[in-house]
Formats: structure tokens, C-alpha cells, sequence
């Protein structure tokens, strides 16, 4: 059974947003990696993720709902959420996003790289 996934996310465009309470940042050009894990029906998680249409919920849903945002690949794992993330290469340009409730200190679940990683 899968624990968690990651969705790899290239921004075609420098896009500042407001990040639900987190505040608004500049996300520049380039690709991105979100780690995410669900308890159960983790299809259903990664369903919702690739759906233009949704509440906003978490703060991923933000950085998807902008216009030059897509999802290239998903990935799928039995590995812990935290330990994936920590192994993910890249840069935290927004701190605590989406692991507001990490305690592994992560500092961030979403990773950028200028480049395809």
C-alpha cells in the first residue's frame, strides 16, 4: 500500500501568490516537487490534486490553481512522507509549506529546482 506521493510541477511563469495563512510569495520559473502522503485512498488524494476545480484547502491547491502550473508526473511510494521529502534535492523558497504539522523538520514539503530534477 502507498504512503505517500510526490507530484513534480513545472510554473512556465513567475507567479506571486497568496498562500492561504502562509502569506504571498514570488514562485519563480521552474520545477517544483511536492511531497504529500494520505492515510487512505491515496488515488483519491492525487484525483483531487489534478482537478482544476476544488476548494482551496491545502497549499498545494494554491500553486496548482495557478494558470501556468501543471502537473507533469506523479509519483507513487511506501515510504514515509517526511523521509522522502528529506531525500528530495532542490531549494525551500516557501517555508513550512504544506508541513505545517511536520515534525521531522522538513522546513517545507515543496522543493524547487531551476531545472528538471
Amino acid at each position: 500500500m502507498h504512503r505517500s506521493y510526490q507530484l513534480h510541477i513545472r510554473l512556465k511563469k513567475n507567479t506571486s501568490l497568496t498562500v492561504g495563512k502562509l502569506g504571498t510569495f514570488t514562485f519563480p520559473t521552474g520545477w517544483y516537487i511536492y511531497t504529500g502522503s494520505a492515510r487512505r485512498q491515496i488515488q483519491n488524494r492525487v484525483a483531487r490534486h489534478l482537478s482544476r476545480k476544488k476548494k482551496m484547502r491545502w497549499h498545494i491547491d494554491y500553486l496548482l490553481a495557478a494558470p501556468h502550473a501543471n502537473i507533469i508526473r506523479v509519483t507513487l511510494t511506501h515510504k514515509e512522507e517526511c523521509c522522502l521529502n528529506q531525500e528530495t534535492k532542490g531549494s525551500i523558497l516557501v517555508p513550512r509549506f504544506g508541513s505545517t504539522d511536520c515534525r521531522a523538520g522538513c522546513g517545507s514539503h515543496l522543493k524547487f529546482s531551476e531545472r528538471e530534477p
